[in-house]
């Protein structure tokens, strides 16, 4: 193997979230750091929430990829601490969650609204950039997101929640 960390960090920046594939798990701020040994590369992810079932699956997509660039021996380390926020998403893969009609969270981990009243004051439609838009139920079609409805376009979307 005569990779560089580099080179290795970049076969993983370009593996989907298997929950929302128009999104890296690069880019969704789980991939934390690779380390290349003599015998074995470590690569270090961090849940975007304990009991996340997608975990797994970045698992086996993290080593197949390695598998297939031909590195065997590799290790997992998952790491909780620091937990992960929605302020190690980047910008990109905000703007490809609202193209995918997905909402962006509004304003980082600073938003608690979400956890003490009926949600972000303000969360704008990913359809027709509408922000008159309603809370459905704080549980969406994953744990990670909210259901909302736009008043104006009359669509239903999901909106990533503020970790």
């Amino acid at each position: 193997m005569n990779y560089t960390k580099e080179q290795i960090w970049q076969f993983l920046a370009e593996i989907p979230d298997p929950e929302i594939p128009v999104i890296t798990i690069e880019e969704l701020g789980v991939l934390r750091d690779v380390e290349i040994l003599p015998d074995k590369v470590i690569v270090t992810i961090t849940p975007t929430y304990t009991g996340c079932p997608a975990m797994k699956l970045f698992e086996d997509d993290i080593i197949k990829t390695l598998h297939s660039n031909g590195i065997e021996n590799v290790e997992i380390k998952m790491v909780y601490s620091p937990a992960w926020t929605t302020d190690w998403m980047s910008d990109k893969a905000k703007e490809k969650l609202e193209k995918y009609g997905i909402a962006p969270p509004v304003s980082g981990s600073q938003d608690k609204g979400f956890l003490f009243e009926s949600g972000p004051k303000t969360v704008r439609c990913p359809q027709c950039k509408s922000t008159n838009t309603t809370l459905k139920s704080q549980f969406g079609s994953t744990a990670c997101k909210a259901l909302y409805s736009c008043n104006n376009c009359l669509e239903p979307f999901d909106y990533f929640k503020c970790i």
